[in-house]
């Protein structure tokens, strides 16, 4: 059993994407997987969120979306614009447990950023991985702001005392600019480690078969995948940026 948590640099990401190539290669090998999203912003009751995305690109049987505001605020902004209780994330983390004793792998996906506020006390998606002893996958940008964004998430995650699962690209562009491709090598090494996948943007809009296929090749071995992150960053960096 595990339990990974998948948050990002900040909205937009791709943390969806991720959260559901990462499940698709679970139930790939076999292996029985669940997915919690404790909040869904800004989509409004009856239209397809988050959960719903990860169900039609991977297949997952096992979902759950604990709370859904449709203001496209942070889970405690929104509740409040809404006149809603917050989402409990004490109350997230006992279905995660509970979830852990039946599924090999639970994955716990964020809204916005690690520390994004889920309450009035200032309750993160930090402190629910935290109270589950879980690792946190960090989906993040490629170019402009992905470096700084990248390093105060890790920088906070380190803080807190919590396990990187690794750093994935969840929106890498097909023709890739100079901003893009000098950002691989800057990733990695805050990371301390070679990625940990980059899926190309546009994934998100694919078939499942194709989607799979996908996941396959852009997570790395540790996620199930195949993805190289040694050839990535060779393809990709600018000679002599690293």
């Amino acid at each position: 059993m595990s339990v990974l948590v998948v948050t990002g640099t900040d909205g937009g990401v791709g943390k969806t994407v991720v959260t559901a190539a990462v499940v698709a290669l679970a139930l790939r090998r076999g292996s029985a997987a669940a997915v919690v999203k404790p909040a869904q912003t800004g989509v409004a009751a009856g239209e397809p969120g988050d959960v719903d995305q990860v169900i039609r690109l991977s297949g997952a049987a096992t979902t759950f979306e604990l709370g859904r505001f449709s203001e496209p605020l942070s889970p405690a902004a929104a509740a409040r614009a809404a006149g809603m209780p917050p989402v409990s994330l004490a109350a997230a983390a006992v279905l995660v447990r509970e979830l852990a004793e039946s599924n090999r792998l639970v994955i716990v996906e964020g809204t916005g950023g690690l520390l994004d506020r889920y309450d009035d006390d200032g309750a993160t998606i930090a402190d629910l991985a935290r109270s589950l002893h879980a690792q946190v996958l960090v989906v993040v940008r490629a170019g402009c702001g992905a470096v700084n964004h990248t390093a105060l998430t890790l920088e906070a995650l380190a803080h807190r005392g919590l396990d990187l699962a690794g750093v994935v690209i969840g929106r890498w562009p097909q023709a890739p600019g100079l901003a893009e491709r000098s950002s691989v090598a800057d990733l990695e090494m805050l990371a301390a480690r070679p990625l940990a996948g980059a899926l190309p943007d546009g994934a998100g809009r694919l078939a499942a078969p194709e989607f799979a296929e996908a996941a396959r090749e852009g997570l790395s071995a540790t996620l199930g995948g195949v993805f190289d992150p040694i050839a990535f960053r060779h393809r990709h960096t600018p000679e002599g940026w690293g």
